[in-house]
C-alpha cells in the first residue's frame, strides 16, 4: 500500500509517497514503525526536564560504563551525547536506558570525562536482542547507532529554540485502534534509530538502504509495559527528557544491547 503525503522541511512543501511499514504487535511483521512518512516537520530544542525520579550521578566517567571496547571504538569522537540501553539478558525484553553527556576537553588538555544524567526502565525486543538483526526476529539489533529523527503523533515537546532533533508531527504515526488500548500511544513520541534507515527522513519513512530482511523502524517509543517488536521503549516523561536533550550539534548516539554482548 502507498500513501502520498506532504512533507514541510524548514519551510519548503516537499511531496512524499511512502510504503506503509510494520508495527509492534503485528506477527507478520518486525519493525515499530509504521504510516506514509507525511507529516509537518520542524526542530526541537535541547533542554532538560525532571525524569522518573531518578537522581543525576556526578560523577565523572573516562569512558561508557560496561561497554567493551568494541563498542566504546565506535563511539564517534565528536559525540558528546551517549543513550545507553543496557538489556538484562540476551533473551529477555527488561533492559534500562541512561543518558550519558560529555563537556568538551578542558584547558590545559584535561580529558573531557562523561557524566551520568538520567535513567529510566524501558523494554527491548520481545525475544531480546541480536547480533544480526532479521526482519521479524523480535529481538533489538546491538550496535552503536546514531540518532538523527524524531517524530510522533503528539507536538514536539518543546520547538521554540530550533536545536534538537527534526522532528515530524503526524497522525500517520498513530498506532491503528484495533491494537490493545495499552499500546495507542507508543508512537506519540518516537525517536528513529539510525538501523537501516536513511538519515535526514521521518522515523517512518519505510526506505531500507540494506534491503527488507535486515528489518527496520527501530525507535526509540514510548512504553506499554512489555517487549517490542525490535524498538526500545521507556516513559512519556523520559521520551520528553530526550527530546528536549538531544541536540544534532552534539552528535548523539545510541550503545544498545544486552550486557553481555556490551561488554564483549
Amino acid at each position: 500500500m502507498r500513501i502520498a503525503g506532504v512533507v514541510r522541511i524548514a519551510g519548503v512543501v516537499r511531496t512524499a509517497a511512502a510504503t506503509a511499514v510494520c508495527s509492534v504487535l503485528l506477527t507478520s511483521l518486525a519493525s515499530c514503525g509504521f504510516g506514509d512518512g507525511s507529516g509537518v516537520r520542524k526542530d526541537g530544542r535541547g533542554g532538560r526536564e525532571g525524569a522518573d525520579g531518578t537522581d543525576a550521578r556526578a560523577t565523572d566517567l573516562r569512558r561508557i560504563p560496561d561497554v567493551g571496547d568494541r563498542l566504546q571504538s565506535r563511539i564517534p569522537r565528536d559525540s558528546r551525547q551517549v543513550v545507553a540501553v543496557y538489556g538484562r539478558s540476551r533473551n529477555l525484553p527488561d533492559a534500562t536506558v541512561v543518558l550519558y553527556t560529555r563537556a568538551a576537553a578542558g584547558a590545559g588538555g584535561k580529558t573531557a570525562t562523561w557524566k551520568r544524567e538520567r535513567s529510566w526502565p524501558a523494554h527491548n525486543g520481545k525475544r531480546g536482542w541480536a547480533l544480526d538483526h532479521r526482519e521479524n526476529d523480535k529481538r533489538s539489533p546491538v550496535g552503536v547507532f546514531t540518532l538523527s529523527d524524531a517524530g510522533g503523533v503528539l507536538a514536539d515537546p518543546d520547538p521554540s529554540r530550533g536545536s534538537g532533533l527534526p522532528y515530524t508531527e503526524s497522525s500517520s504515526f498513530q498506532a491503528p485502534r484495533y491494537w490493545p488500548k495499552t499500546h495507542w500511544h507508543d508512537f506519540d513520541h518516537v525517536i528513529a534509530i539510525d538501523y537501516n534507515r536513511v538519515k535526514g527522513t521521518p522515523p517512518n519513512d519505510p526506505t531500507r538502504p540494506q534491503g527488507q530482511a535486515k528489518g527496520g523502524s527501530i525507535w526509540l517509543h514510548m512504553d506499554h509495559g512489555g517487549g517490542t517488536s525490535g524498538c526500545v521503549s521507556l516513559s512519556k516523561s523520559g521520551m520528553r527528557y530526550l527530546l528536549r536533550t538531544l541536540d544534532p550539534k552534539q552528535h548523539p548516539v545510541v550503545v544498545m544491547g544486552d550486557k553481555a554482548a556490551l561488554r564483549d
